[in-house]
């Protein structure tokens, strides 16, 4: 069960970055440049769950059990809150550079914001801290490379429902651990 809940959560967040990765790769880059990117994402994934997961522990210590509801309750928000976004970024396309400088740091940072939220709850869904960061870590590496490596193939198009998906399943993600916790499962 454990190692669901892992995989459902790493594969959330990489539908984020897969779609990020999909509009990188509907442009012509170098290979270094998609290894960059590549570590740069995973990188930030894992980082900003650390971070979450920091703030997950000291706001345990202040507000006890209740403070996994409040990390439930941000994923779901945070997933609606991309889906919001999926509906107005594919009006409002502007071409950026997500390969190098401020683009590649502007785009890790804001991809890896819901694993910020991640990172907070993930304390209280039951699952070993380094297996998720590993698994997450992974995940990302390869949705990654599969976005830049098709995303000329695929276009714009899968990069706007990427996204959209990934709303969906953050906010799914963020009920069930709601559930499972109200219950006592898992």
């Amino acid at each position: 069960m454990s190692f669901l809940k892992i995989l459902a959560v790493a594969f959330a967040l990489a539908l984020d970055v897969f779609a990020v990765s999909v509009g990188v790769g509907i442009r012509t880059i170098p290979r270094h440049l998609k290894i960059r990117i590549g570590i740069a994402f995973a990188s930030a994934e894992v980082a900003m769950v650390v971070i979450g997961a920091a703030l997950g522990m000291a706001a345990d210590r202040l507000l006890g059990g209740v403070a996994g509801y409040f990390g439930f309750v941000a994923l779901v928000g945070l997933g609606v809150y991309m889906i919001v976004e999926s509906r107005r970024e594919a009006e409002l396309a502007v071409p950026v550079d997500f390969s190098r400088g401020w683009g590649l740091l502007l785009a890790s940072l804001s991809i890896s914001l819901d694993s910020l939220g991640i990172g907070f709850s993930i304390l209280y869904v039951g699952v070993p801290l380094i297996e998720a960061l590993v698994t997450i870590a992974f995940v990302s590496v390869c949705a990654t490379s599969l976005g830049l490596l098709l995303g000329r193939a695929l276009g714009r198009r899968a990069e706007e429902r990427a996204e959209l998906w990934s709303g969906i399943l953050l906010a799914a993600t963020g009920v069930a651990f709601v559930l499972l916790r109200a219950l006592h499962i898992g």
